[in-house]
């Protein structure tokens, strides 16, 4: 199966690519040099040139701050890119995984979002990533919607990367202790869109690593699992504002992946101690 990947030099992407390689999948990773999605005729010849089965479009403007200002770049990317993408896809019949966000919803009160919760985004990232969702289920009946949130991966910046770098000149920090979801570790989440793609069992779903936890616990666990000694003051967000605003409440069911035969992702805090020690061997390895 040959299954193109947008976003390759991305957290996503990156764990992606190389989890179908293990599955001795023809796996084509693309970035902007390779493809510019923006670009409808671009994209048209690169899709029809290269023929992929399957298309996993993890690229994306994510600079959820940024976006409140450069709405232009933001839509062009993730609505008009997407639409290019999906329209190619339609046109050689391959099927086609969009990566979604928590972002969607209206991010309140303390219970789990599902599939057919009420969309209401509260940021202009959080509105392109719906538009991008409804481009490609207009398109294409041949795909899946999947919503994440919390991203964290080996190729690329994060929280966690974030906490331990100021773990190096910060004995205590103030973070952020109402907003609650999951964290999603790209080499769990790579596993599962590998498995996915290969079904046709189309539609929307949810898939975050197991559990919940605040930002502020996040950081707390981080530093536990590091050997960090580092105090964590947890904070309301109108404590720390942002040009965005940011979901407060982001937990998301995964009954629906479940009940579609999919293997659920582990608990959080087992994520995290992998993926601890996956930098510690990159460290280890002089990368």
């Amino acid at each position: 199966m040959k299954i193109l990947v947008t976003g390759y030099n991305g957290q996503l992407g990156y764990d992606v690519v190389h989890e179908g390689r293990k599955h001795d999948l023809e796996m084509v990773g693309s970035t902007i040099e390779d493809l510019n999605i923006t670009s409808a005729d671009e994209v048209t010849k690169y899709i029809h040139d290269l023929r992929p089965e399957a298309i996993i479009h993890c690229a994306a403007y994510t600079a959820v701050d940024r976006a409140e200002e450069d709405r232009e770049i933001a839509w062009d990317v993730n609505v008009n890119g997407t639409k290019y993408l999906a329209e190619a896809a339609k046109s050689i019949g391959a099927k086609f995984i969009y990566i979604s966000t928590d972002y969607v919803y209206e991010g309140i009160g303390d219970q789990p979002y599902t599939e057919d919760s009420k969309i209401s985004p509260q940021s202009y990232y959080g509105l392109t990533k719906y538009e991008g969702e409804q481009v490609v289920q207009n398109l294409l009946a041949d795909s899946f919607i999947v919503r994440i949130s919390w991203v964290f991966g080996i190729n690329g910046n994060n929280f966690i990367k974030t906490m331990l770098r100021l773990a190096e000149t910060h004995n205590e920090l103030k973070v952020v202790s109402d907003q609650i979801g999951s964290p999603t570790y790209t080499h769990d989440l790579a596993k599962l869109l590998i498995d996915m793609v290969q079904t046709n069992k189309f539609g929307v779903y949810q898939v975050t690593n197991d559990g919940y936890c605040s930002w502020a616990d996040f950081a707390k666990k981080i530093f536990e699992v590091a050997g960090c000694s580092v105090k964590v003051e947890g904070i309301t967000s109108e404590e720390y504002p942002t040009l965005a605003v940011r979901p407060k409440n982001s937990r998301m069911s995964k009954q629906k992946l479940i009940a579609n035969g999919f293997e659920p992702l582990p608990h959080w805090e087992k994520a995290l101690t992998h993926y601890i020690n996956e930098l510690k061997q990159e460290v280890q390895n002089g990368r």
